[in-house]
């Protein structure tokens, strides 16, 4: 019935590209017949069997055109990819015939070669929108793949056939009851659809026990199901009332769906009446009543809607079964394309499929919400839920991210399927540890702040090997404090925003003793000159960052020379490098009295650490730095790294119990 749906709408739009009757056989003149009457499957074997005898290359691309078409709309994309391709081949004159290639070559996963073919189109039809949303599709498409959604899915193989099984809705509060649209063999009408190939669908039922097993599916009586098209169930929560859409074909050969709408008694389902909303020939069907049964969404293309196939709206009072005149949801659910398959959440949650906005390939499914502003903001459900081929026909449980959909995706059972779906709960962890940043050992019984941006703080002590752990929420930014006496604060941050899938996260904060004087790297000064160089700049705000972590701290900056030149003169030229670091440091919001600046000229060598041994391999762990190690030295680059190496900046902590003014 959804491949019905779509026929319907464009078994009219071709006709005018027959060829001349010159070069046309018997068979395809049947075979246009056919086309022209929307009988695309019995049309097939026909174009097939005489469309080699063709001569003219022009008249043999438009019926390779029409082949092509005939395999898109009854849901081949592979061979209609084909049949497109020999058709521009043959410089067919028809600019469609690039869209329709890109769309299958989209529906193909062959997103770079479609992106192509939607360029070549749009320079032909620099008007058509769905140009440019194929392209966007194309490129999304590539980045859900890379990234999925946390949906788990599992294919229902105990209700699927080899034929088209789709469209589930819940016929029972406790979900345990389910019916769904199949065109299986074994259907009341028993007739095969020359549009589709397949039988004329019905309406089945299956029951899940207390084990969580399906039963075999059955056809629902013929109150029900006739020698029509029967599908796309909908009930509201109390389970009396049952609609569904019928497709029918007239005498006069024209196509139209209608929805039926029965009501439950003790003995099973009553004939089902039709809800007046359009003439025959029109399309109304895709019913989806809300829980209460107020609201009916429905799919149809009468007059007033934004093209193709668009998403309607009737309502009605408590208790009333007259409905009021149909509201068209708008452009932002509808669009030049085709909206179908809605179904409306208790929440006022929309879903519905499309092949108009951005999407895989074929019909995408698509969440509907609105904003404070009344109105529609529209988001793809993404891979998994929706793939290249068509995804259509979703429900979900009331108080659960589960539920099942329908999907033509490869690996299925047969054509259309229902699938199963589930979110797992997400679970996010912070793991990590608290370490010495100069000797790597774990800090135990430091303290770890966990700040979010929702508002929430978590606060703990590590364990004896230094870790801490959190759990986390999501679409959340956090920021992670850790702190201990005697030594610098130091802070982490991670984020749970758009992640879909658990995860744990790990985090190493290692902390800087106040013990020793801690050098500030990269602090540089023209030769005998106490300005800062503007290079310093990137090194003094991780300075200022450090003191607005530890607000309590109050420091002395201090500044030492190598040991030439006489010591008066390093002691003024010290103190004047070491006051223009606090000069700094107070134009950039730093408090005055938490700073004091001293010269110290060439009075303390540095003495090697581990990390400056393993950088210079002639200097070792403790060795002082002075004129006696350096005169020791023979090597006249090595004393030059020494004198640079003494040639320092460095602060330490004063005092841990500084309080801001107020």
């Amino acid at each position: 019935m959804k491949r019905l749906l779509t026929l319907m709408l464009v078994g009219i739009s071709y006709s005018t590209l027959t060829p001349s009757m010159a070069q046309m056989s018997s068979k395809l003149a049947r075979a246009d017949a056919l086309y022209n009457a929307g009988a695309y499957f019995d049309a097939i074997p026909l174009y097939r069997e005489d469309i080699d005898k063709i001569k003219d290359k022009k008249e043999l691309s438009l019926y390779l055109y029409k082949l092509g078409n005939c395999f898109r709309l009854i849901g081949n994309a592979r061979q209609a990819e084909i049949w497109y391709e020999k058709a521009i081949l043959r410089e067919c004159p028809e600019p469609k015939v690039y869209f329709f290639y890109a769309e299958m070559l989209k529906m193909n996963e062959k997103y770079d070669q479609a992106i192509e073919q939607y360029q070549k189109y749009k320079v032909l039809v620099p008007n058509d929108p769905l140009a440019d949303v194929g392209i966007k599709s194309c490129e999304l498409a590539k980045q859900w793949i890379a990234t999925p959604s946390g949906y788990e899915i599992s294919n229902m193989r105990a209700l699927n056939s080899k034929f088209s099984d789709f469209s589930p809705a819940y016929a029972s509060n406790d979900y345990t009851v389910l019916y769904f649209t199949s065109s299986r063999k074994g259907t009341t009408g028993g007739k095969t659809s020359s549009v589709t190939g397949e039988d004329f669908a019905d309406i089945f039922i299956t029951e899940r026990d207390n084990k969580g097993v399906w039963s075999s599916p059955k056809p629902l009586d013929e109150t029900i199901n006739t020698q029509y098209d029967e599908g796309t169930p909908s009930l509201p929560s109390d389970g009396n009332s049952l609609f569904f859409t019928r497709c029918k074909v007239s005498k006069r050969n024209k196509l139209g769906c209608q929805i039926f709408v029965s009501k439950r008694s003790d003995q099973g389902w009553l004939t089902a009446e039709e809800i007046k909303l359009a003439a025959d020939s029109m399309i109304v069907a895709h019913p989806a009543v809300s829980a209460d049964g107020a609201e009916l969404y429905f799919v149809s293309n009468i007059p007033g809607g934004s093209g193709g196939l668009d998403i309607w709206k009737l309502t009605r009072e408590a208790g009333s079964d007259e409905w009021s005149a149909p509201i068209n949801l708008g452009p932002q659910i509808n669009t030049p394309g085709n909206e179908m398959f809605p179904f409306i959440h208790p929440d006022g949650t929309l879903y519905f499929s499309s092949d108009g906005h951005p999407g895989m390939g074929g019909l995408d499914i698509f969440k509907a919400k609105k904003n404070e502003e009344g109105q529609w903001v529209v988001e793809n459900m993404r891979y998994p839920l929706n793939s290249s081929s068509d995804d259509f026909g979703i429900i979900f449980e009331k108080d659960r991210e589960a539920g099942f959909f329908s999907s033509r995706r490869a690996g299925g059972r047969g054509a259309d399927d229902i699938y199963m779906f589930y979110l797992p709960p997400i679970n996010f962890n912070m793991i990590g540890k608290v370490l010495d940043d100069k000797t790597r050992t774990a800090l135990p019984d430091a303290t770890v702040k966990l700040v979010g941006s929702d508002g929430t703080i978590a606060t703990m002590q590590t364990g004896n090997d230094g870790s801490f752990r959190f759990n986390l929420i999501p679409n959340t930014d956090y920021v992670v404090v850790a702190s201990k006496k005697g030594y610098l604060s130091n802070k982490g941050k991670e984020t749970t925003k758009g992640l879909t899938q658990s995860k744990d996260f790990e985090m190493s904060l290692a902390l800087t003793s106040t013990a020793k004087p801690i050098e500030i790297p990269n602090i540089f000064y023209d030769y005998d000159k106490w300005e800062l160089r503007p290079e310093s700049k990137e090194a003094l705000d991780n300075l200022i960052q450090i003191l607005n972590d530890n607000p309590n701290i109050t420091i002395e900056l201090a500044s030492h020379t190598d040991n030439r030149g006489t010591k008066e003169y390093n002691y003024e030229l010290s103190q004047k490098r070491a006051q223009a670091v606090v000069n700094y440091l107070i134009e950039n919001g730093i408090a005055t009295d938490r700073l004091r600046a001293k010269g110290y000229a060439q009075t303390q060598p540095k003495v090697v650490d581990e990390t400056l041994a393993a950088r210079y391999p002639f200097l070792t762990p403790g060795a002082v730095l002075d004129q006696k190690f350096i005169d020791g030295l023979k090597d006249e680059e090595q004393k030059e790294i020494v004198h640079q190496i003494n040639r320092r900046t460095e602060f330490r902590v004063l005092r841990e119990d500084y309080a801001t003014k107020k």
